[in-house]
């Protein structure tokens, strides 16, 4: 029997009517980017629908697999998903294959994050939950070596701290590893939405990639992995977030550049190393988590400069060989910057003997340069988007109620250059509509009449970012 209530089987939620915009929700919105007081109303525990192909249902794998240590970074989380996250793990994970769940605090200033966190683990799960508590805050990659540098099992597999794990999940993320030790595995990231935890698959399968921004990109799936939707494909770059890979081969690459601060860059760098370096980086169709995508970064800068510039400088240098000088043409003054000692880094490649940026772009990524191309072709069209309806109303990208939507707005007065850059959008030659002051593209995130357009990470003009300009006839 299904079981039902309030977000049972990843339905959607809704708050009563009385906290549906109160003060408290409001609040914890602004602190969490991401409805946390409805996020309270629902199990810790709550049951979701399962996302795979029917055909995984019946796959049979390997019976010795290796343990694994599921390692946790989080930041001041909220009570309720970092209990839904470790919930989730602990009952739909086969216990033989888990050695360890291991939760590194970052530092955090909530206080149930400490103690009260502590208590519940110790009366809930002791036996299976480490919890490191880091004096202040160092950032996510800090906080993944830490656990990685005391995990005990054969693979380590890293989470975010608001996901919940799919059904029987985690076998198809260990077989791969099992039969090739230098394989790192991702699973299907799924959508768990932010205003009503609602779980929805975000695609079918994607190849991680990247622009020469170093902006992390999606592209659609090659003819030659299409032809079964549950086998593993081969992906240059991980989102980063979430991945399993052997311990023994973790440490062979180094870790992660210890010198690497906060966030930023690590995915880059973690995949161009297991690509160069003897290894292969796949997904997994029949392995399925939902992520909580927030819906604004609720934390202040944790440093003074532009660290994630200096992440990506060092990778640049290090890895990038001569394609690091289309990264620094993009923002020659965002990348005069000192990226430190980079002589272990260079030592390491050297003595893994590692393949060259060129290999990696001819062999793994060889459509890249198609897909972003370093010189990038002019905009069809830029300016204000206009309403043929009321053609005092132009397209607007909204920030005030701290979570980014497109609304309309009385139009700036000059539309062609927009003096207000949240009425200045550019339609590219990838037939997507980007806003100026922002990385994002506009997206309808469901096909409806009346659908919401959103600001959303821009993709490639693949489905709901893809849009026909008809040029304006002028007698």
């Amino acid at each position: 029997m299904k079981r039902v209530g309030i977000g049972e089987q990843g339905k959607p939620a809704t708050l009563s009517p009385d906290e549906s915009g109160s003060e408290r929700q409001k609040e914890l919105y602004f602190q969490n980017g991401f409805n946390a007081l409805l996020s309270d109303k629902i199990s810790v525990n709550r049951s979701i629908a399962d996302l795979r192909h029917p055909r995984c249902h019946q796959i049979k794998y390997y019976k010795n697999l290796p343990q694994t240590s599921i390692i946790v970074p989080f930041y001041d989380e909220h009570w309720t998903t970092i209990l839904r996250t470790v919930n989730s793990i602990v009952h739909r994970t086969p216990a033989h294959l888990l050695k360890e769940i291991i939760l590194v605090d970052d530092g955090s200033l909530k206080p149930f994050l400490k103690q009260p966190l502590d208590d519940y683990f110790s009366k809930n799960l002791k036996h299976l939950v480490r919890i490191i508590h880091q004096p202040e805050r160092n950032g996510l990659i800090t906080a993944r070596l830490t656990g990685a540098k005391i995990a005990k099992g054969d693979v380590l597999l890293f989470l975010d701290s608001h996901i919940e794990a799919g059904i029987n999940w985690l076998p198809p993320l260990l077989e791969p590893i099992a039969q090739n030790y230098r394989t790192c595995v991702c699973p299907f990231i799924d959508v768990i939405k932010d205003d009503t935890f609602e779980l929805n698959p975000q695609d079918e399968g994607a190849r991680g990639m990247f622009d020469w921004n170093m902006l992390y990109k999606r592209l659609p799936l090659r003819p030659e992995d299409q032809k079964d939707p549950i086998e593993p494909f081969p992906s240059p770059v991980m989102a980063g977030g979430l991945f399993a890979i052997s311990a023994k081969f973790f440490w062979e690459l180094g870790g992660y550049d210890e010198k690497l601060e906060i966030w930023g860059a690590e995915q880059y760098e973690l995949s161009f190393k297991i690509w160069m370096c003897g290894g292969r980086l796949i997904d997994v169709p029949c392995s399925r988590v939902g992520h909580i995508y927030r819906s604004y970064a609720p934390f202040p800068n944790a440093r003074s400069y532009d660290f994630v510039a200096k992440n990506h400088k060092r990778v640049a240098e290090v890895w990038m060989d001569e394609y690091k000088h289309y990264v620094y043409d993009k923002n020659p003054a965002r990348y005069a910057i000192d990226t430190g000692d980079l002589s272990k880094m260079k030592q390491l490649r050297k003595t893994l003997k590692c393949k060259t940026f060129r290999w990696f772009m001819e062999e793994v990524a060889p459509d890249l340069m198609d897909r972003y191309p370093p010189v990038e072709p002019e905009d069809f069209a830029s300016g204000a988007i206009q309403t043929l309806a009321n053609t005092d109303l132009c397209l607007e990208v909204d920030y005030s109620s701290g979570r980014k939507q497109i609304c309309l707005s009385t139009c700036v007065t000059n539309k062609t250059k927009p003096e207000r850059p949240e009425q200045h959008f550019r339609f590219t030659w990838r037939r997507d509509i980007k806003t100026v002051h922002t990385s994002d593209c506009i997206d309808v995130p469901e096909y409806s009449v009346g659908a919401q357009l959103v600001p959303y990470e821009c993709h490639g003009s693949q489905g709901n970012q893809l849009f026909q300009y008809n040029m304006p006839f002028v007698l």
